[in-house]
Formats: structure tokens, sequence, C-alpha cells
């Protein structure tokens, strides 16, 4: 068994509303284990037999079904979340500036996400892997930034999805657990 942490993407804004209790039920008779749900921006750490292209495969299937909405998620290994926020250059806690991770599932995609951020005037963007970008916002400013209006474009949509760094080290601690 290996240990998984699953990114829902668009769940609980744009219409799109799923409990976790609900999601959790939906997920209960898959080849998971350990389920457990965190704060309500689609967020699962799991056990799963199945790769992670498996995992992603049951779990998209599972909220087709379940919720009837078109799913996409993104699905890294424990340990790899972990990894991920040990190589964030930027900080988990700032008062003028809020640090973001954006995650793919398509090295591509994500690596054209990449030089497009660099190319903006003034956007501060680190790539931290093939399946992740770690970028500064200033607070209160998030959505308008220049980066998220870029990666929030429908291209991306399909293969992204983007979480605070503190979400992300709250993933990580309950993945340990596992």
């Amino acid at each position: 068994m290996s240990s998984y942490a699953v990114f829902l993407r668009g769940v609980n804004v744009g219409g799109i509303t799923i409990k976790m209790a609900e999601l959790k039920a939906a997920l209960a008779p898959r080849p998971f284990a350990g389920v457990k749900t965190l704060l309500a921006s689609g967020n699962v750490v799991l056990s799963s037999e199945l790769s992670p292209s498996g995992v992603k495969k049951e779990f998209e299937a599972c909220l087709r079904e379940a919720f009837g909405y078109d799913a996409w998620v993104v699905v890294l290994a424990a340990e790899r979340v972990g990894e991920l926020v040990a190589a964030c250059p930027y900080p988990a806690d700032d008062t003028s500036m809020h640090t973001y991770l954006t995650l793919g599932s398509d090295a591509e995609v994500l690596a054209e996400l990449y030089e497009a951020g660099r190319a903006l005037d003034g956007a501060q963007v680190t790539a931290l892997g093939p399946e992740a970008l770690a970028w500064l916002a200033p607070a209160g400013g998030t959505l308008d930034s220049p980066f998220s209006k870029l990666s929030a474009k429908p291209k991306y949509k399909a293969s992204t999805t983007t979480r605070n760094l503190r979400t992300m080290i709250k993933v990580r601690d309950a993945a340990v657990l596992l």
C-alpha cells in the first residue's frame, strides 16, 4: 500500500459543492483505505495499492458518478508532498505576501505555465519539479495577481489546481499519519 494526497480542482467554488463527509462516503467502496478529507477545499489523503495514475482514474470516476460533474484531480505520493513543501523557497506565513503551489498532472502543461508565468512582469514563480510551481501573491490580492489570472485560463483547468502553502503543510502532515 502506498500513501497519496489527492487534490480536487474546482470543489466548493463555481457551483460545484461537495460536502467532505459525502465525498468520504462515495470513496468508501473504492480501492482506497484510510481516507481522510482535509479542509473544505478538496484535499484527501488515502492509501491504495493502485499506482498514482490508477488512483487518479478511480478517483475521477467516483467524482463523476457520485457528484455528476467533469472532475479532475492531481495525485501525488505522500512523500512527494513533503519534498515539495521542503523545496518551496517562499514563506508559509507572511503578512504581506501569500505563497501558493500550483500542482499539475501533466508536466508539459505545467512547464508551459511556468514559462508563461516567468514572462509576466513582476511575477515570482519557481519550478519545484515537474508537478509543482511555487508563486507569490500579495495578501488580499491573490485573484488579481497576474499569475493567478494566467493559471485560471481554461487550458490549464483539466490538469492543474492551486493550494496555499499552509494547506500543503496540513496535507503533508496528515499524509504522514497514514
